[in-house]
Formats: structure tokens, sequence, C-alpha cells
């Protein structure tokens, strides 16, 4: 229990900033009159280091000593994403828009780092078969952070003001920093020849036919929610609600059911053949925006509950999905460059993420938000035939003691 609680409190240092940026500063700007094309841009822009992760993950996986283990990295990219956000703690985003962008761009950078590290220590720490339930718990975490700095970011503002929850999100990371930094390890790690080591599995990795399939489907199958994720909230405020409504509806209902979906996710990961927990989370995902989708040319484009009642549902799928889809790229990865290999397939479903947000952008104001998610919705359905591929080739994972392992719980 002690160790799963430690990787939800890590994921909670990935999820502040991610609800504080997909979700509070999008609405914000969106309600300020800021185009959604501007917007879209900017997450767009935010999430090519997490794309990009796997080409300085390397690093990670050879620059650790004695004194320098997984655990210093995470703690030093804590500190320097809430340097990067001092910032918002005077310049206002929507004036200083560029201003801003470069110095999340920078937050992004180290974010995406911190998560390179994450991975590969739980990778290193947990067996095949309880990954789904790690994956559970550290998708949780993630979510009460992107609940309290995303829709809770919006309702707080109204008290606090932007600064303040600025602030808040500094100190919610500086505070799980001290968390990381306490935390035990076992000083068995020796770092001698580490790098031919990672350069001989990489080797490896790059000519298996399940690394490519895996990272093809990290690419395509996220795209029917990562980009709703970005947009119902500016969709919701063009269907007449307000903020304030906006962030009590996310920071409750919707995160509530991904938590439920997560867990349920994860034990059904453990339980099903990996492949097809993804798969029946992914045709449950594409039911649910294609439904939105409908439902909302039914209503003439109209709040009500319609819209709430679909969001609820696919938010559940969202939270299946991700539990079961990182547990797949889990077992697809070798422990010894789990920083590495893992960051590629994570760059993929981030690269997914960026190019869907950015083609939501140009889909929405040409299509309508109901004709782009059946766009996302069609993509996503095409990248099954990835899944079956895999179902035929994924080969058994492979059960080693860890080099990693965190002092057993007392």
């Amino acid at each position: 229990m002690r160790r799963r609680l430690l990787f939800g409190v890590l994921y909670f240092s990935e999820g502040a900033p991610i609800g504080f940026l997909w979700l509070a500063l999008p609405t914000q700007l969106r309600s300020a009159g800021v185009p959604l094309e501007e917007i879209t841009w900017l997450t767009a822009v935010l999430v090519l280091p997490w794309t990009f992760k796997f080409l300085w993950a390397p690093l990670i996986d050879v620059l650790q000593a004695p004194r320098w283990r997984l655990k210093h990295w995470i703690v030093a990219c804590q500190w320097l994403m809430a340097l990067c956000l001092l910032p918002l703690l005077w310049i206002d985003p929507v004036e200083n828009f560029r201003v801003i962008a470069g110095f999340l761009l920078a937050h992004a950078f180290f974010a995406a780092s911190q998560d390179v590290a994450i991975d590969a220590l739980c990778i290193a720490e947990t067996r095949p078969e309880e990954r789904g339930e790690y994956n559970g718990w550290m998708q949780t975490g993630m979510l009460l952070g992107r609940a309290l700095m995303g829709g809770g970011a919006l309702v707080l503002a109204h008290s606090m003001g932007n600064q303040g929850v600025a602030g808040l999100l500094i100190g919610l990371l500086l505070a799980c920093s001290f968390v990381v930094l306490f935390t035990r390890q076992r000083s068995d790690f020796h770092p001698e020849g580490r790098l031919r080591e990672v350069y001989a599995k990489v080797r490896v990795a790059l000519v298996s036919h399940h690394t490519w399939l895996g990272m093809a489907f990290g690419l395509l199958g996220g795209a029917v929610y990562k980009a709703l994720e970005v947009v119902y909230g500016p969709m919701l405020i063009d269907r007449g609600y307000l903020k304030s409504e906006i962030g009590w509806f996310s920071a409750f209902p919707m995160i509530g059911s991904m938590i439920a979906g997560t867990l349920v996710g994860g034990v059904l990961a453990d339980r099903l053949h990996r492949v097809q927990a993804v798969a029946t989370a992914m045709l449950f995902l594409v039911g649910g925006v294609v439904t939105l989708a409908l439902l909302d040319q039914v209503f003439d484009h109209q709040r009500g509950l319609h819209l709430l009642g679909c969001l609820v549902m696919v938010a559940f799928g969202i939270g299946f999905f991700t539990s079961a889809s990182y547990a797949l790229f889990m077992d697809l990865t070798d422990p010894r460059i789990g920083a590495t290999q893992f960051s590629a397939y994570m760059g993929a479903t981030n690269g997914c993420e960026s190019w869907s947000v950015y083609a939501i952008g140009l889909l929405v104001p040409a299509l309508g938000y109901g004709g782009g998610f059946l766009v996302m919705a069609g993509v996503s359905t095409a990248a099954l035939g990835l899944l079956w591929a895999l179902w035929r080739r994924l080969p058994k994972p492979e059960v080693e003691p860890s080099e990693f392992r965190l002092e057993e719980d007392s």
C-alpha cells in the first residue's frame, strides 16, 4: 500500500499542472475572448516536450549513481517546474500571451522529464501482473491533481484570483518534492556498464515489431478523447455554461467518473488479456463521443443534461482506457531501459494529443464540435487494427528482480 500511495503522490504532481494548463487556462482564455485557434495552438505546443521526451530519456537511464538516483531526477524536475511557473504570479497570460507561452514551454520540458523518471521507477518497481492496479492508483493521483488545479482552479479563482491559484500550484509541486526526497531506496545500484547496457537494449527494441506497433497505436488510439479533453471547456462556454459551472462539473462529476474508470480499468486490465481490455475501453470511448456529437446536433447545440451526461460517460472511458493502455505499454517495455522505451510510447501518446488538438482546432470552425468529434472517433476506431496486430505478436512479459526497488512495506 505504501508504494501505491507514493506513486499516487508522484502522479498527483503530474496531474496538478496538467489540470491547470489543459483545462483551467484554456477556459479562462476563451472566457476572456482569446480565439479557439490560439488556445489549441498553445496546448499543442505545450505537448511537444512530452512527444519528444524519448530523445533525452536515455540520459535518465544512464546518468545515475549511488547519490543521484531516479528520485533525485524527479525532485530536480519538480523544482524547475515550479520555477518556470513563477512568472504567472505577476504576468497576465491574456495580455502577454506569447511571453507566458515561452515560460510554459520550459515548464513542460521539465514536467516531461519528471514523467520519464517516474515511469521508469514504476516499471522497475512493479510486476507485470500488478501493473494495471498500479496504473489505476497513479491515474487516481493524477486525476485528483487535475480536479484540484483544473475545475477546482476555476472555482478558487473567484476568491484567490488567478495569481493565487498559480501560487497554490507552485506550493503543491514543492510539497510533493519533499515527499519524494525523503523516500528511501535500496542502495544496491551499481552504475558500471550502464551506457553499454542501455545502448544494447535500445538496439534490440528498435528492431522489435511490437515496439513500432505500440508507438503507432499510441500516436493514433487516443485521438477520440485527447481532442475532446481540451475543447470540452470551450464547447460548454459556447453552449451557454458559466466558468464556475464548468469548474464544478469538471472537478467533481468528470474527475470522479475518470477515477472510477481508472480503478475499474486497472483491475480489469490485470484480469483480462491486456489487449482485450484496451480494445474494450476504446470501443466504450468511441461510443460515448459519437453519442455526444449526435445529441448536440439533435438538441440544436443548446445546453442541457444530454451534454453533461455524455461527458461523464466519456470520462469513465478515459480512465478505463488510460489504465489499460499504460499497463500495455509497460508490458512492452524492457525494465532495464524503462526511461527510454516507455518514454517513446508515452511520447507517441502525447504526439497524438498534439496533432489531435491542433486538428480539432481546425475542424471545429469548419464542421462544428460534433463534426470534429466524429472525425477523431473515426481515427481511433481505425487504430483497432494495430491492437489486433499486437494481439498476435505480444510476447509474454519478462519478470526480473528490479535494481531500483524501494524498501518493502513493513
